[in-house]
């Protein structure tokens, strides 16, 4: 069956936005060295990959741009440019900022944009040095998740095992704004003990009924997965959030490091029950973001 949709995925002209982790050369960060994707990567490429599975439309998540309106403007004009592919997107927007509502509102003046994105925590080594995780501790950020679901907005929440009963309680005070979870909630411990705890930590999260899982990045803590290394996560998810609350998404090119779209789609249509596959792979990603296929 054809008309999928990838729920995460991220495209990037570095002669149009400017991205400082794309400039850095010889850092190395928590996915791995990100040298080979340190070019442009457009719609053209994702498109001729994700269609080759059976996908006809995706949407697209802020990824460290300078600017993220300029981010979200060029991703306007790419949607625009191509509308036989339907394109909705997540922006970055710190929830802490004293014009939040002046810089939502611009946001909310681009058709695409159906939420936002503010990372949490990516893994343990760089939130150490970023201090992300610090915005959970802070008013203006529950404050933001509110105003976001009262005017429509959902959130894309990227965070460690570590925080997600801290970040349950957050969340319990933004009841009405749709959550997705980021990349099954980052199991970076693959260990059956890391994989336990994780198991026991999502479910401060699966219980709260607006909050829904992607099966996205799961290659970025393993970078010579096989099928079987999914497997554990997978079927914790699907057990967790059950097939009405669980996305695919592609997470390239950044997934692109350690594998290609062909193998990565192969291996979440062997992992996920066949009777759940339009849910997984389009309707549920359809409704949360509100994109008609």
């Amino acid at each position: 069956m054809t008309g999928w949709i990838d729920a995460h995925h991220h495209l990037w002209d570095l002669d149009a936005v400017h991205y400082p982790w794309l400039m850095a050369k010889g850092v190395e960060r928590f996915f791995g060295d990100p040298t080979p994707i340190q070019r442009n990567y457009l719609l053209d490429e994702f498109r001729a990959e994700a269609s080759a599975e059976g996908f006809a439309a995706s949407v697209h998540i802020q990824v460290g741009a300078e600017n993220g309106w300029d981010e979200a403007a060029w991703v306007q004009e790419v949607a625009e440019a191509t509308p036989d592919w339907p394109l909705a997107q997540v922006v970055f927007c710190d929830l802490t900022a004293e014009d939040l509502a002046a810089q939502l509102d611009a946001y909310q003046s681009l058709a695409t944009v159906r939420g936002l994105r503010q990372i949490v925590g990516r893994a343990p080594g760089e939130d150490a040095r970023t201090g992300t995780n610090q915005l959970l501790g802070n008013p203006s950020f529950a404050a933001g998740l509110s105003e976001a679901g009262q005017r429509g907005l959902s959130f894309d929440l990227q965070l460690i095992p570590e925080l997600m009963k801290k970040t349950a309680k957050v969340l319990d005070t933004a009841p009405d704004t749709k959550i997705a979870l980021c990349h099954a909630g980052s199991p970076h411990d693959r260990s059956p003990e890391g994989l336990a705890q994780w198991s026991k930590s999502l479910r401060d999260l699966s219980e709260l009924p607006n909050v829904y899982c992607k099966l996205s990045g799961l290659g970025m803590f393993a970078h010579t997965w096989n099928v079987e290394d999914f497997r554990p996560i997978v079927e914790t998810v699907i057990e967790q959030f059950g097939p009405e609350r669980v996305m695919f998404g592609s997470n390239f090119p950044v997934d692109k490091l350690c594998s290609d779209y062909a193998k990565l789609a192969a291996a979440y249509r062997r992992l996920v029950p066949e009777e759940m596959h339009v849910a997984v792979f389009r309707s549920n990603a359809a409704k949360f973001y509100s994109l008609e296929i």
